[in-house]
């Protein structure tokens, strides 16, 4: 590994590390398969997200690295359905994101709502969660096995073992480049367009 990459792996380590007060409750982990095939050369973004498996709101399979993350910009929301609070202003940002990338939206961009209550938000609530707020393809409502959603939620800075306490903190990243931010999503929205923007000019 490069020094390059060993730079950027260790800034994607602290950057998502959660926050000291959750870090003591860990989720329980769901033991993911081990990434890559055998004799495969595994990216360290590879083993530390792992392929630890959702479940999208058409109840299609998606591989957490493999195939949310890998060399693609992301923008990942943690909420729950039935949240009356934060969590539709978060929603509204992400469709003003959606607006602002048009055609780039499941192409250069995607878009992941992750539920912090996997045992309420099912792939077909999370489905007409996504219709009620016009989610287009390439934005992903995301929920699964509740220890395989606390596991990703784990990796991507986002655990908490109350539903309740989740944060209004969006996770913005590009993979491929090893670019990674945390932005506040109430923020204005031509701060999380700029911000965003940054990542999609991002050349490592």
């Amino acid at each position: 590994m490069s020094a390059r990459d060993r730079c950027r792996t260790t800034i994607l380590l602290l950057l998502l590390a959660p926050p000291l007060a959750v870090a003591s409750g860990l989720p329980k982990n769901p033991v993911p398969a081990p990434p890559g095939a055998p004799g495969e050369t595994v990216s360290p973004a590879h083993k530390y997200f792992t392929d630890v498996v959702l479940i999208d709101q058409h109840g299609e399979p998606k591989r957490l690295y493999s195939d949310l993350l890998k060399g693609k910009v992301v923008v990942v929301d943690a909420f729950y359905a039935t949240c009356n609070g934060v969590c539709p202003l978060m929603t509204e940002k992400l469709a003003g994101l959606q607006s602002w990338l048009g055609d780039r939206l499941g192409k250069d961009v995607y878009l992941l709502s992750l539920t912090v209550d996997p045992e309420t938000d099912t792939p077909e609530k999370l489905r007409q969660y996504a219709a009620r707020v016009k989610a287009r393809p390439g934005w992903f409502f995301l929920t699964g096995k509740k220890e395989n959603v606390d596991w990703a939620l784990y990796r991507l800075g986002q655990y908490v073992e109350s539903k309740d306490d989740h944060t209004n903190i969006l996770i913005m990243g590009n993979e491929a480049t090893g670019l990674w931010k945390k932005v506040v999503g109430l923020a204005p929205p031509q701060d999380l367009v700029r911000s965003l923007d940054a990542l999609l000019h991002d050349r490592g």
